[in-house]
């Protein structure tokens, strides 16, 4: 495995070494009063960070796995608009926009994701907004503009979390109402490309005591970062407004309801990749010829094409509403309610080649709909605490899609004939499961957690295609699943998917505020059918002269074993936290190009391409020398293999194929870059009744890894990093502060996700990462 040093990446390091000096070096150093700053210095007992990462709250240091809590205070300081700003700073997590799209979020855990947005292939990281699961990655980019805390938890969550969450699980928290005091905040940012980002919160009881009402919303504007080098027009843009509303009722003692209501409105320009491939077209009187080269406009500095026209852009709305009701029924025991539905509309044009050629631009409308409910009995006791849950999921999702390709296949060269293809699925999911977990205190330091969970996944899928065009050879083409499958296939387009999802930790407290942990856990990702299966190639293997019909794809698990430590040292100035991991990951669902190298395949197989072994380790340290200062770093280090790799539908010698080459598979895992390592620090000055000054920053290294499957060259990135400042005045009440930031100071030129379809034109897209930026930023809190 490859890793790219740079000269940033030594200074990275010493930031790490140095944070862990700065933890020994503060032993000697004594409480010091708090300083009026950005950030209130005071640290003491009820400063302890709180998570529900085992669907409780639990102290951070008390919760045996590898979690991640970034505080909203730490996301301010990452100058973080959305889920993407995180990127970089938790140990072994790739999160960033997804390929073609504003909205969409390509997460992966420990080298464990799923970044293609298509609505039958299912997430295997798990995005959950106050306990509510949100079952498409399409819209789940979510802005941070009323976000408490984000905590990240690495490794399966197969017993409390369920299906989908093999990598890992991304819980947003929103602030609560509160029933007895005003509170108010909000901020106006202007910056580069004309960004106008407004955020505003409001929490106010309605009856003193027992009923709180929250109001936020966020308006984000920015001009295009991709401008169109003939015509001028900008793409890649943001045009967002969002807004929640949270009202919380205490009518006793023993009961808390959260009625909560969000909306999200999108309508940016298209999102436009780069060319990192020549394009090919098939002409039928002079054979394959490249209609555009690689890199059209040489090395990549923000300037694209693409042949969609004006107001073909990208619309999407997003709402939800949920119920949430905690009742004690006595000092033991508790039960949680959590009823939502969610609503997802996106209209959205993508092209897909990224040039002013018709090879792979499409429109693709969905329309989803979610119904979810969850009923939890909680008890605690002196030695005894655990959940049991019940789980249920309805999902029905349609699409109305339309592909271009007019410059695919040609008369004579230049003359191409018009091709659409038009396609409308439907796909349906009645998800059930069962779970339960129990932690017993063996003594006052050791204990032990056991936890199983049973899911039940029912799919039905149903799909109709057919072409347009000029190519008579080409016109009328249709293929409708599953009936045009051979008998008995005819008739598969319902599957049904179950698994059990055991985990086991043993935990030891040498102290309150230390904790060492071993474990063992399950993860699970449902199978499904192949939503771009256009005809019956797609879902054909032909093993040693044995022709195969897969109608659908099986699901893929992970067992993972992993041991760590955390630390709570010196009054809270002092937290270390570490883990290793070992991860067996069979039946991976790898979307794979097959054709003939030319790219003039054409299809678009979905299999179970066979196993990986990950294992790796993560560091994380936060300390504070004296109250003025602190210190943040992260290390992830990640070792993907694949172990086997079956692609039965491509020889071993075609070019790319990630089939193994002699005792060689040639291929690594893609978004699984083996190192991720971030610093991060800021340094109050206290100005007295000036107020206070706080200058801080952040460096962020991602290794090399791939961006397609099959480890393309033009998708692949050979690491980055990522230096990242601000300065902020706040005076002395803390009331009003004014912040000037900068993102990607050096402005390093990094790609974050990639569209491999290069049985299709030989499609190799490339999407980057935003340049350098600054911001302006006034705001109020009280």
């Amino acid at each position: 495995m490859s890793h790219r040093l740079s000269s940033v990446r030594p200074l990275l390091f010493a930031g790490a070494a140095f944070a862990t000096l700065a933890a020994t070096s503060a032993s000697a150093q004594s409480v010091e009063e708090p300083v009026v700053g950005a950030v209130d210095t005071q640290i003491a007992e009820s400063d302890e960070i709180v998570v529900v990462a085992r669907r409780r709250e639990e102290r951070l240091i008390d919760v045996p796995l590898a979690v991640t809590a970034i505080s909203d205070e730490d996301l301010a300081k990452l100058q973080a608009v959305d889920l993407s700003g995180i990127q970089g700073t938790v140990p072994n997590l790739n999160l960033v926009q997804g390929r073609g799209s504003a909205s969409n979020a390509n997460i992966f855990i420990r080298g464990i994701g799923q970044p293609d947005a298509l609505q039958t292939f299912d997430p295997a990281v798990g995005v959950y907004v106050d306990g509510v699961y949100i079952s498409r990655i399409n819209g789940a980019l979510f802005n941070l503009f009323d976000v408490e805390r984000v905590e990240v938890l690495r490794g399966p969550q197969g017993t409390l979390y369920g299906k989908n969450s093999t990598g890992g699980a991304v819980n947003i928290v929103s602030r609560k109402p509160s029933v007895t005091d005003l509170t108010a905040a909000g901020s106006v940012t202007y910056g580069s490309y004309d960004q106008l980002l407004v955020n505003g919160y409001v929490s106010a009881p309605l009856v003193d005591g027992t009923v709180g009402l929250s109001l936020a919303g966020v308006y984000d504007q920015r001009d295009g970062l991709v401008t169109d080098p003939v015509d001028g027009r900008e793409y890649n843009d943001r045009d967002t407004i969002a807004g929640r509303a949270i009202l919380r009722a205490l009518p006793s003692d023993s009961i808390e309801l959260l009625l909560s209501a969000d909306y999200t409105r999108q309508r940016p320009e298209p999102t436009v990749g780069y060319a990192t491939a020549p394009l090919l077209a098939t002409s039928f009187t002079t054979g394959v010829r490249v209609l555009s080269p690689a890199y059209p406009y040489g090395e990549y500095d923000y300037r694209a094409r693409t042949s969609l026209a004006p107001g073909q852009g990208q619309e999407l709305d997003h709402w939800g509403v949920n119920l949430t009701a905690n009742i004690d029924l006595s000092d033991s025991f508790t039960v949680t309610s959590i009823s939502a539905y969610r609503d997802l509309v996106s209209d959205a044009y993508i092209d897909i080649d990224a040039t002013e050629f018709e090879l792979g631009d499409v429109f693709v409308g969905i329309d989803q709909y979610q119904f979810s409910q969850e009923l939890q009995l909680k008890y605690s006791s002196d030695r005894l605490n655990g959940v049991f849950g019940l789980y249920y999921l309805y999902e029905k999702v349609t699409s109305h899609q339309e592909a271009y390709a007019d410059d695919l296949f040609e008369l004579t060269p230049a003359v191409g004939y018009a091709f659409t293809r038009f396609i409308d699925d439907d796909q349906r999911l009645n998800s059930y499961a069962a779970y339960g977990q129990l932690t017993y205190d063996l003594t006052d330091q050791f204990s032990v957690t056991g936890g199983l969970r049973y899911t039940k996944e029912e799919k039905r899928y149903d799909r109709y295609t057919v072409t347009a065009s000029s190519l008579a050879l080409l016109n009328g083409l249709s293929f409708r699943f599953p009936d045009d499958l051979p008998a008995p296939y005819n008739a598969t387009n319902e599957a049904t998917f179950d698994a059990w999802t055991p985990s086991v930790t043993l935990s030891y407290k040498p102290t309150r505020d230390t904790l060492l942990y071993v474990s063992a856990s399950r993860g699970f990702k449902s199978g499904g059918f192949n939503g771009r299966v256009n005809s019956l190639n797609d879902v054909t293997e032909v093993v040693d002269g044995v022709t195969t019909i897969r109608p659908y794809f099986e699901p893929e698990t992970v067992w993972t074993y992993e041991g760590g430590a955390k630390g709570r040292f010196l009054d809270g100035r002092v937290n270390l936290s570490g883990a290793v991991f070992y991860s067996d990951y069979r039946d991976f669902q790898a979307r794979v190009g097959a054709g003939n190298n030319t790219g003039t395949g054409g299809a678009l197989p979905v299999l179970n391409a066979g196993k990986l072994r990950i294992w790796g380790f993560e560091f994380e340290a936060d300390v504070r020398p004296v109250p003025e200062w602190s210190v943040r770093t992260s290390f992830g280090y990640l070792n993907a293999d694949y172990l086997e790799f079956d692609d039965a539908r491509r020889a071993p010698a075609s070019a790319f194929s990630c089939n193994p080459t002699g005792n060689e598979i040639v291929c690594e895992p893609a978004f699984a870059p083996p190192i991720t390592l971030s610093f991060a620090t800021d340094y109050t000055i206290d100005l007295g009744n000036a107020g206070g000054i706080t200058f801080g920053g952040d460096l962020r290294f991602v290794d090399k890894h791939y961006l397609s499957i099959d480890n393309r060259p033009g998708l692949t990135e050979d690491g980055y990093e990522l230096a990242n400042a601000f300065v902020q005045y706040t005076t002395e009440d803390g009331r009003f502060y004014l912040r000037g930031g900068v993102k990607n100071l050096t402005g390093s030129l990094y790609k974050t996700d990639g569209q491999e379809f290069s049985s299709i034109g030989n499609i190799q897209t490339a999407y980057y990462g935003d340049p350098r930026t600054w911001s302006i930023t006034a705001g109020f809190r009280f």
